[in-house]
């Protein structure tokens, strides 16, 4: 357990693995590049402002999966219209995820941890479910493991703090190897019904 500081050991680890995978990926990084420069346009990367250690804002990076496509307002269509069939092989594959290795090299976020949600979603927890950002939001997570998109939020944010309460070097190391099968079997990617998940409302909706 830890919510004062992030431990040097896991820091360590996200520093050697993420500039590893750099190395070893940079070629898969050009090629994904070239393809979302293809079939999406520019720019190749879609940056979001996310809540990251103790809430502080960061900007996020992954590889584009939709268009910019938008209605006569100026607002974007749906996500299930803008996402386009190599979009949807980018998130299968977890290829779009890629670029936020230079978010772990930069120390805004890890390679295991609660998920990056959405600002918006601050003002929506309990000061329960709140605690997942005692740690640095992961690539991956305890709750990316155990069912990914297809739980529903409540379970979602249980898991959450269950890995904050339990966290150890061995644990990081056990969710990483389960994340490689998980993203081979592809399971959890959207919730049903949805392209990727539904909006966290708050605990009364």
């Amino acid at each position: 357990m830890f919510r004062t500081k992030i431990p040097k050991s896991k820091r360590i680890l996200d520093i050697l693995v993420s500039i590893i995978l750099v190395i070893i990926l940079s070629p898969v990084l050009l090629i994904v590049s070239i393809l979302v420069l293809i079939f999406h346009g520019a720019p190749v990367l879609f940056g979001q402002r996310r809540p990251g250690y103790k809430g502080k804002p960061f900007k996020i990076f992954k590889f584009r999966s939709m268009t910019e496509a938008r209605e006569m307002d100026g607002k974007f269509l749906p996500d299930e219209k803008r996402i386009t069939v190599f979009g949807k092989f980018l998130r299968a594959s977890s290829l779009d995820e890629l670029p936020e290795l230079f978010n772990v090299m930069r120390g805004e976020m890890s390679l295991v941890g609660p998920r990056p949600l959405l600002m918006q979603y601050l003002d929506r927890y309990s000061s329960e479910q709140s605690r997942r950002h005692d740690v640095l939001p992961g690539i991956t997570g305890w709750a990316q493991v155990n069912g990914r998109n297809a739980l529903d939020w409540e379970d979602k944010f249980k898991l959450d703090v269950w890995y904050v309460d339990h966290w150890n070097f061995w644990l990081d190391i056990k969710i990483l190897w389960m994340t490689v099968w998980k993203v081979f079997k592809h399971e959890g990617i959207s919730q049903p019904g949805h392209a990727t998940a539904e909006e966290f409302m708050g605990n009364d909706k």
